[in-house]
């Protein structure tokens, strides 16, 4: 089943811990401390992949942590950062953080990628801290915690052109008709329950992309019929297809019930040309009449479905309205990217760290309490017995 929508929860990598050690060999009985530095933890990443359709992958595994860092150790060896977690999703992905709401990134073209969970930083091993007066430093940091958060996924087809009009109208057979797409056809409305997408094969060897959605009627911008849940998908288009049953007769009166709908719904819809297709040309015996004048339609074609009348001449206008966009002139632009990267703003550092001793841990800095103390030294290994200091208080941890 096609998936538009999905809700997942990220969480990055803990920095690994730094090493606390110091040097021991034979005939050097004061090496010094060696303990090397912690790994960052590992990211989440989403990537824009222009072989995915829809978002099902997320509806079995909403979940994704990233691996921790790797612990410092002694000699000077560093921990090894963590394993990123890059999950792939379909190109026209919109990522909202459910937090508060704000748009994350919108991730329009293949290989753009967006950071949404940033691993936490490796804690310094103990050599980090010696000086001249304090030569054996019998501590070192802990990693810090990974951001974490709950996203929330939506997909708005990237397509050239959208199918738009009433229950029954033949959007899907047109888009049989235009394109290598099979969607579901028969004779009753709301035939269509999910988007579908065909690539349409020009004389030049070009392509358009054409997206059939579920049929829209009065009220759906406010949530009535079915097609209310997919009017995002006609976003992106260049050109809406707007479908009308002309052997119904009447098709001015058909055209604004869409229309107000459209406009209804917003996000420059009401503004995008259309090409108005008269369907069902076959059961008429003279071309059915349109005298809606308006600015935004860019044209009015004749067809059927069932005889494909019109058909080719429908998809020379396709072409026409939809030309090709033009690649990037990387002379004018030299510093235009090869992709784009959204990363969301960095966590503020935090006002505290947590150090690890040999007799147990010590918490340095403005030292917070309740939930926030206990989850940062429950996340650096703290157990039951283990000394704990804060300031000039040492206790034991129960």
């Amino acid at each position: 089943m096609f998936q538009d929508r999905a809700r997942i929860r990220v969480k990055a990598g803990r920095g690994g811990d730094g090493g606390l050690s110091f040097r021991r060999e034979k005939h050097v009985p004061k090496g010094g401390p060696d303990g090397g530095d912690g790994g960052r933890g590992g990211d989440v990443v989403l990537v824009a992949d222009a072989d995915l359709r829809d978002l099902s992958a997320f509806h079995s595994k909403t979940v994704f942590d990233a691996r921790r860092g790797g612990n410092g150790r002694g000699t000077r060896k560093h921990g090894a950062d963590g394993d990123d977690v890059v999950l792939a999703v379909p190109v026209g992905t919109q990522v909202t953080d459910v937090a508060d709401g704000t748009l994350v990134a919108d991730l329009a073209h293949a290989g753009a990628r967006v950071v949404v969970a940033r691993g936490g930083s490796g804690g310094r091993g103990n050599s980090n801290f010696a000086t001249p007066i304090r030569q054996t430093p019998r501590f070192a940091e802990t990693g810090l915690l990974g951001e974490s958060r709950e996203l929330d996924l939506r997909l708005k087809l990237m397509a050239d052109a959208a199918c738009a009009g009433l229950p029954n109208a033949g959007k899907s057979s047109l888009l049989r008709r235009l394109s290598n797409a099979r969607p579901k056809v028969a004779d009753y409305p709301f035939t269509t329950l999910q988007p579908v997408l065909g690539t349409v094969d020009g004389p030049d060897g070009r392509q358009l992309t054409v997206a059939d959605v579920p049929g829209l009627i009065e009220g759906a911008s406010e949530g009535i019929g079915l097609g209310h849940a997919f009017l995002a998908h006609l976003e992106r288009a260049r050109l809406l297809l707007h479908v009308i049953d002309a052997s119904e007769g009447d098709a001015g009166e058909r055209f604004r019930v869409i229309d107000a709908e459209l406009a209804q719904y917003g996000a420059g819809l009401d503004e995008r040309p259309q090409l108005v297709v008269l369907n069902k040309a076959d059961l008429l015996t003279e071309p059915a009449p349109f005298a809606v004048a308006d600015e935004r339609i860019v044209g009015v074609a004749r067809v059927s479905c069932a005889t494909g009348q019109g058909i080719d001449d429908l998809k020379r206008m396709l072409f026409a309205l939809c030309p090709a966009v033009p690649e990037p002139d990387v002379e004018v632009a030299p510093e235009l990217p090869e992709f784009l990267e959204y990363r969301p703003q960095p966590p503020q550092r935090r006002r505290f760290r947590v150090l690890r001793t040999d007799r147990g841990f010590r918490v340095v800095g403005a030292a917070p309490e309740g939930a926030e103390l206990e989850e940062a030294l429950r996340a650096a290994g703290v157990r039951k017995g283990i000394e704990v200091e804060i300031g000039d208080e040492v206790f034991e941890w129960e």
